[in-house]
């Protein structure tokens, strides 16, 4: 139970890191599937790709540990009246699977990177090195690489899945997304 009331709307900053979030994860996961399918004809490209995803994955877990901290500073709106028990259930289900997933994601991500055998450097935002924590170790790299791969994967479809829960409601007339365009 919060220890504040609960606000009646989400605030500028809960909506414009909700909205970030939401762009750098598209953007992520578009990026995947190109980098990992370019030859090592395309090298630089490759690197460059690769480089920007990390980046992107870094943003992610940053601004998605802000938005829980928002979230715990100043709470989160009553659920939308009227919703089934059962969906307030599956929403809170949800969430809580998605935020798990934006804070593991970048860090299996990382954890991959740090392991890989060729010991490639990783430059958040292309200029600060981010150093490895982890020696390079080929059978570490083969089973978080398949563990993050796993993930993206789930979040793929969580992320699917909230969009159109929230498409869908829109649909029925409930203010879902008014509350997350405008606040209230």
């Amino acid at each position: 139970m919060p220890r504040h009331p609960l606000p009646d709307g989400w605030s500028r900053a809960q909506r414009r890191l909700h909205a970030a979030i939401a762009l750098l994860v598209l953007a992520a996961l578009a990026m995947a599937p190109v980098m990992v399918g370019l030859g090592y004809d395309r090298l630089l490209l490759k690197f460059l790709l690769y480089q920007a995803h990390k980046s992107v994955g870094l943003l992610v877990l940053l601004l998605a540990a802000a938005l829980l901290l928002l979230h715990a500073a100043r709470g989160r709106p009553a659920p939308e009246a009227g919703l089934p028990a059962w969906q307030r259930h599956a929403s809170t289900a949800m969430h809580a699977a998605l935020f798990a997933l934006l804070l593991a994601m970048p860090v299996l991500g990382y954890l991959t990177a740090a392991s890989a055998p060729i010991a490639i450097p990783t430059f958040f935002l292309g200029l600060i090195p981010v150093p490895h924590l982890l020696a390079p170790d080929a059978a570490r790299f083969a089973w978080l690489g398949g563990l993050h791969e796993w993930a993206g994967w789930s979040l793929a479809l969580l992320v699917a899945g909230h969009a159109g829960m929230a498409i869908r409601h829109h649909l029925q007339g409930r203010p879902t997304l008014r509350r997350m365009w405008r606040g209230g």
